[in-house]
């Protein structure tokens, strides 16, 4: 059995999410069907980070072992073909047993855009969150500076959040205006559930002015949930990158999906 890396671009909007769940549609099983016909034997498939309901990837990172004998461009183009317009292989690249999608990832980054006018959008209404409140991008990016580094994230993460610990890193917090458009850019070595969505909620309020800059760091302090803003809708957020250590040799994820 040969281990294979490849990356994976979705829109979520008619998935449940990454995961299998029975009786809905998933990216998961989508492309576990697509690779199986390419392979012609059952192939199972891990991510680097499952998304929810209606969050989309750019930059979704899985393996799979397999013991057909495929190029490269075999799985890419093979797997396309059987594969919804939604969901696309990107790359595929041969790796060493020792790789795992999620367990050798040493960083994850996401974007959530939100769709800042007074009217609503029509060709980005699932694909990017509308406020029509007018939102101050650079009070949110100072907002944003006290997240950035080694915290105890609880109250940014959900109720019902599994991970053991909610001590995360965060690399870089970043907001900027695009014309009406708003991208919070964020990278960490790995993040709680509803992490991102929560830290967009909070980010808004404070563009909003419905709080005052110092809020989102009072609330980090608080290590309560009830005290942070709302959790963001699913629909502005991407998963764009995921980092590996380079003696895996994979090809570089930008982070930046080229959306408007």
């Amino acid at each position: 059995m040969a281990r294979w890396a490849a990356a994976v671009e979705y829109d979520g909007s008619p998935y449940c999410g990454w995961q299998i769940q029975d009786g809905q549609p998933s990216v998961q099983a989508a492309v576990e069907a697509a690779l199986s016909r390419v392979a012609d034997h059952r192939v199972a498939v891990q991510c680097a980070g499952r998304t929810d309901t209606g969050v989309h990837a750019t930059g979704q990172v899985i393996h799979f072992d397999s013991n057909a004998d495929r190029e490269p461009r075999s799985w890419v183009f093979g797997g396309n073909a059987n594969l919804p317009p939604s969901i696309a292989l990107l790359w595929a690249h041969p790796v060493s047993e020792s790789f795992n999608a999620r367990f050798s990832a040493v960083a994850r980054r996401y974007r959530y855009i939100i769709t800042n006018r007074e009217v609503r959008p029509a060709i980005l209404h699932r694909r990017a969150v509308w406020d029509r409140r007018p939102l101050d991008a650079e009070a949110m990016a100072r907002a944003a500076d006290p997240l950035v580094g080694t915290h105890d994230f609880t109250s940014y993460r959900a109720v019902a959040c599994q991970a053991k610990s909610p001590v995360r890193t965060i690399h870089e917090l970043t907001v900027e205006r695009r014309g009406s458009l708003i991208h919070i850019d964020v990278e960490a070595n790995a993040f709680l559930h509803h992490m991102v969505r929560t830290l967009a909620g909070t980010l808004m309020a404070v563009g909003a002015g419905e709080a005052d800059e110092d809020w989102p760091r009072r609330v980090l302090e608080a290590r309560d949930r009830r005290v942070a803003g709302m959790t963001a809708r699913p629909g502005g957020l991407y998963l764009t990158a995921v980092r590996y250590p380079e003696a895996f040799g994979l090809p570089a994820l930008s982070g930046d999906p080229g959306l408007w």
